[in-house]
């Protein structure tokens, strides 16, 4: 089957997928993401070379653990909350500088775990927690965020393949330009414009905590894909996996989502102090 072929077939496949389970209801919607972290926990194991017996039991059961309470309804104290995004986002900040780090790596086994928690498992459950507002749940939420995802991937690709001339990081990713990495904010802040007015229709103060969704994206979402690139180049491969016909792994589709979502729990804390102070 012709390549190209073959990548939209799988990439249509996965959108549809993706998008019938968060509509469908909270219940698929917490099995897909499920499926997905147990794919992405053992493609991690897989990179760096750990055991994933035990990754994938711990995967399961703090996963489960949040979706059964989520869908049942059963709500966490804020403190919760809190303490599952601090000690994520410590533990993003140190894969940012592991992605800065110009010696040359070899992961320790402790640092191992710490990446596969931090990076991986809370990661997606604190996804999970995005599409949850005051009136419960809201799949146009995690869908808006998805599409900002998509677009600015896609537009940085385009801009940057038009009329990049300048590296943006070239160690970790050669193709990536600081021009395609422009464009696609832009594009991802239009689009941010459009779901704000057609999609979620909630005004201007909608338009703005979008567009500030669109930037979060942007920034930490080409981050979460550097991160990635250097765990593979560590591991001497190409993709996280082959699940994808012509993507590669569900790390290779989500790495980017992965390392957003945090960054727009913390904006949403941020907003709701700000509103209810």
């Amino acid at each position: 089957m012709n390549e190209t072929l073959k990548r939209s077939i799988s990439g249509a496949i996965y959108i549809v997928l993706l998008i019938a389970s968060i509509l469908y209801s909270t219940e698929s919607f917490f099995i897909l993401f499920g499926v997905f972290l147990i794919i992405a926990v053992y493609e991690f194991c897989e990179l760096v070379h750990l055991h994933k017996i035990f990754p994938i039991f711990i995967a399961a059961l703090s996963y489960g653990s949040i979706a059964y309470l989520s869908i049942n309804k059963i709500r966490l104290s804020n403190n919760f909350d809190l303490t599952l995004l601090l000690a994520t986002l410590v533990i993003s900040i140190k894969c940012i500088i592991f992605l800065f780090s110009e010696k040359k790596e070899k992961i320790d086994a402790v640092s191992k775990y710490v990446f596969l928690i931090g990076y991986i498992i809370l990661p997606f459950i604190i996804l999970t927690k995005i599409p949850f507002g005051i009136k419960g749940y809201n799949p146009k939420i995690i869908i808006g965020i998805f599409i900002l995802i998509w677009t600015n991937d896609t537009f940085a690709y385009i801009v940057g393949k038009s009329i990049g001339k300048h590296k943006l990081f070239e160690r970790i990713s050669p193709k990536k330009t600081i021009e395609g990495f422009l464009g696609g904010i832009i594009f991802a802040i239009i689009a941010s414009f459009l779901i704000s007015k057609y999609y979620i229709e909630g005004g201007k103060v909608a338009q703005n905590i979008w567009i500030g969704f669109a930037v979060i994206v942007g920034i930490f979402g080409t981050i979460g894909d550097l991160i990635e690139s250097k765990f593979k180049r560590i591991a001497g491969v190409k993709d996280s996996g082959k699940i994808m016909p012509g993507h590669g792994g569900i790390l290779d589709r989500l790495d980017s989502v992965i390392f957003v979502a945090p960054f727009i729990f913390l904006f949403y804390q941020i907003l709701n102090y700000v509103t209810f102070s």
